[in-house]
C-alpha cells in the first residue's frame, strides 16, 4: 500500500468544504485535496468498484477529514467501512463534524477514529483547529503506510 499526500475531505456541505479549504489555504496547508460530497462516494473513492478489495491501494490519501451527518451513506459507516479493510485500516481519521453528542464521540471512538474535532462556530477558532490539525496528522504523525519513507 503506498499513502500520498493528499486529503480526502469527506463532507456534503459546500459551506464547510469552502470553510475548510480556506481554513487549510490559510494555514498553508499546501496537499492536494479531494472531495467527496456524501459517504457513498467516499467509498467509491477508497474503493474503486473496477479494482478489486485486495488491490494495491495506490492512490489512498494520507488524511481522511470526516463528516458524520451525511445523506446515502453516514460517516460512521464510512468509518467502519474504512476500519473493515486492510489496505485502508490505518489510514488517519479525523473526524471532523457540528455534533456535540456523546454518542457520536463514543461511536466514533468505538470504530478507529483517530481524533474527533468538533467543528468551530467562528473562523479564528476553526483556523487554529485546522492548523494544529495539520502540523500533527501531516508533518508529525508517521502512519503505518510511510513505515519505508
Amino acid at each position: 500500500m503506498t499513502v500520498g499526500d493528499r486529503i480526502l475531505l469527506v463532507d456534503d456541505s459546500p459551506d464547510d468544504v469552502a470553510l475548510t479549504l480556506r481554513a487549510l489555504k490559510k494555514n498553508k496547508i499546501t496537499n492536494a485535496v479531494d472531495i467527496a460530497t456524501d459517504g457513498e462516494e467516499a467509498l467509491r473513492y477508497l474503493f474503486p468498484p473496477d479494482e478489486p478489495p485486495d488491490g494495491r491501494g495506490d492512490n489512498l490519501p494520507a488524511l481522511i477529514l470526516l463528516d458524520l451527518n451525511m445523506p446515502k451513506v453516514s460517516g460512521l459507516e464510512v468509518l467502519r467501512s474504512i476500519r473493515s479493510h486492510d489496505r485502508t485500516r490505518y489510514l488517519p481519521v479525523v473526524v471532523l463534524t457540528t455534533s456535540t453528542e456523546e454518542r457520536d464521540i463514543v461511536n466514533t471512538y468505538d470504530l478507529g477514529a483517530n481524533s474527533f474535532i468538533r467543528k468551530p462556530v467562528a473562523f479564528d477558532e476553526f483556523l487554529d483547529a485546522v492548523r494544529l490539525l495539520g502540523m500533527y496528522w501531516l508533518l508529525v504523525n508517521r502512519p503505518a503506510g510511510r513505515l519505508h519513507d
